[in-house]
C-alpha cells in the first residue's frame, strides 16, 4: 500500500470522499494481480473464472448471456466472447433451442466443474493472504461498509 500512499501524498490535502474512491480502486486492482497468476497457470482469465463459478452456482439449471451480464463482476465483460473461449477449452457448452433460435442455454460440462474443484483451493489460499491482515471483525464491518456503499 505504500504505493497508495505515495500516489496520494500533494502538497494539498485530498478530499477524504476521492481518498476513499482511490484507494477501493487501488485495492480492487491489487486483488486482481493477487489472483491472476493463480488463474494463469490454469489457462482462464478472471473473467473466465467468474463465468465458471456463476454457471456452477446454477446447479445444472441453464443459464443465458443475459443472466451471466448480469451477474459479471466487471459488467464490461463481453460475455460472448468468453463463452465462446470456455466452449473451446471443453468447460462449457451452448445449446440453441430447435423452437426458438434466439433461445440459448449455457451449462457448465464435468470437465468446468473439475476446472473449478482443482482451481478453488488455490484461490481461497489466495483471498485468505489477501485478508490475512484483518480480523473477523473487519471484515464483517467492510463487507458492510462496501455493500452499504453500493445501494
Amino acid at each position: 500500500m505504500k504505493q497508495l500512499e505515495d500516489i496520494l501524498k500533494t502538497s494539498q490535502p485530498i478530499p477524504l470522499n476521492r481518498k476513499t474512491v482511490l484507494n477501493i480502486a487501488y485495492s480492487a486492482i491489487w486483488i486482481k494481480d493477487m489472483t491472476h497468476p493463480v488463474l494463469k497457470s490454469f489457462d482462464i482469465s478472471n473473467e473466465q473464472f467468474n463465468v465458471l463459478r456463476i454457471l456452477r452456482g446454477k446447479k445444472g439449471s441453464p443459464a443465458n448471456l443475459q443472466d451471466i451480464q448480469d451477474r459479471m463482476i466487471n459488467k464490461m465483460s463481453n460475455t460472448t466472447r468468453l463463452v465462446d473461449k470456455l466452449i473451446l477449452k471443453g468447460y462449457v457448452e451452448r445449446f440453441i433451442c430447435e423452437k426458438n433460435r434466439r433461445k440459448v442455454d449455457i451449462f457448465i460440462t464435468k470437465d468446468g466443474l473439475k476446472l473449478l474443484k482443482e482451481i478453488d483451493p488455490n484461490i481461497n489460499k489466495t483471498e485468505d493472504n489477501v485478508t490475512s491482515n484483518l480480523s473477523v471483525e473487519e471484515l464483517e464491518n467492510l463487507n458492510y461498509l462496501l455493500t452499504k456503499l453500493r445501494s
